[in-house]
């Protein structure tokens, strides 16, 4: 090789290794950018999912449904998203919450009805986004009492509440422009003396009669008057969560949330969020067969157990709750089977789980995406 084609192939390689450096450098900077980016936000939803878990685990009687609702202005009030209208019982006779009413009246503990509302100022959504959350703070079974052993677990039977929370806390946090209502009913369950008794009959919100054969079977009953006052807001969707039956664990055990959804769309996208998240969900059936079994009642519109109790205990629940949506994107998220983390997941300690928080923030952010 000559002279000159050695020194132009120094000057060739001189100038592209120059560039590479150049262009690997600026990969390198993008790189470590987007990492961050993810970790951050990985960061914020798991503190969101924390929170959840740290309400799940308190004991009840360090968490009444005033200490909840106290517990949620400390950490969100302060945020210029976020308003927080807290109602009292007066508020909820007025509105007719006469299913809601029932299942606290045994408890010497007042319940509060509350309505956490997050709008971001870039938000372009025509409609909001509802999540509505089971709040029983305590579940004894009431009348139709549990058995003690193991009953102390019944103080995360407010995990669908500490999941809206916990998700809306992580929203606030990533900034995402979108428009959330949320909607926590909040009591306990208690065999008092004026507790309901089996057989009872009470009228919902939406005007609907309800038997009441098992007063353990009370997640349902506050949750119809949520939903219904839900739709008050003309949501484009409303999600709900509930440690909601035994059935859903025996059915999924710990491996994924169990989903009701009158829209395969909606559905769709709720799937492809859990994808993302790791934190799974399954799609159960809303037939009209368990409809038949709840709307087959003796002294009532609707029976809160369902005409052969424990059979598809979870699917009959889901059926009940259909009578009060007229929504036709409906999520109803049966959270029992992962409410607690025994060995199954490894990044989790054992105790409550707040599962599905990460997968419901991500499902919103991805609602957000879609506008």
């Amino acid at each position: 090789m000559t002279a000159a084609c050695r020194m132009f192939m120094h000057i060739f390689s001189s100038c592209f290794f120059f560039n590479f450096d150049d262009s690997f450098s600026l990969q390198v900077e993008f790189f470590s950018s987007s990492v961050n980016k993810s970790w951050t936000k990985g960061k914020i939803k798991a503190e969101g999912q924390n929170w959840a878990r740290h309400l799940m685990e308190m004991p009840a009687n360090r968490l009444t449904p005033a200490l909840f609702v106290e517990a949620v202005q400390n950490k969100l009030s302060n945020r210029s998203n976020i308003t927080i209208n807290v109602r009292d019982r007066s508020w909820i006779e007025s509105e007719s919450m006469n299913a809601f009413l029932a299942v606290s009246q045994g408890s010497v503990e007042q319940p509060y009805f509350l309505h956490i509302e997050y709008k971001h100022p870039d938000c372009n959504m025509s409609s909001p986004i509802a999540l509505v959350g089971k709040g029983v703070t305590f579940d004894t079974g009431g009348i139709s009492i549990k058995p003690a052993a193991s009953m102390d677990q019944m103080r995360a039977d407010m995990g669908g509440a500490a999941c809206a929370v916990g998700s809306l806390y992580a929203v606030d946090r990533l900034d995402l422009p979108v428009h959330v209502h949320t909607f926590i009913p909040l009591c306990e369950n208690m065999p008092g003396g004026r507790a309901i008794k089996p057989g009872d009959v009470v009228r919902a919100r939406n005007g609907k009669t309800i038997q009441i054969d098992n007063t353990d079977a009370e997640g349902r009953l506050i949750l119809a008057d949520a939903l219904n006052y839900a739709e008050t807001v003309n949501p484009r969707l409303i999600l709900d969560m509930a440690t909601l039956t035994g059935a859903i664990d025996v059915a999924l055990g710990s491996g994924a949330t169990g989903v009701y959804a009158t829209s395969t769309d909606t559905w769709n996208i709720l799937q492809k969020a859990g994808c993302n998240t790791g934190d799974r969900m399954w799609r159960m059936p809303l037939f009209n067969h368990y409809t038949k079994q709840v709307t087959d009642s003796q002294l009532a519109d609707l029976n809160n157990i369902g005409k052969h109790a424990r059979s598809g205990g979870s699917c009959t629940a889901a059926a009940f709750l259909r009578e009060f949506v007229t929504n036709k994107n409906w999520l109803h998220l049966d959270i029992a089977g992962v409410m607690a983390n025994k060995d199954e997941v490894p990044y989790l300690g054992k105790g409550m789980a707040g599962r599905p928080t990460r997968t419901v923030v991500e499902f919103i952010e991805m609602l957000g995406k879609s506008q």
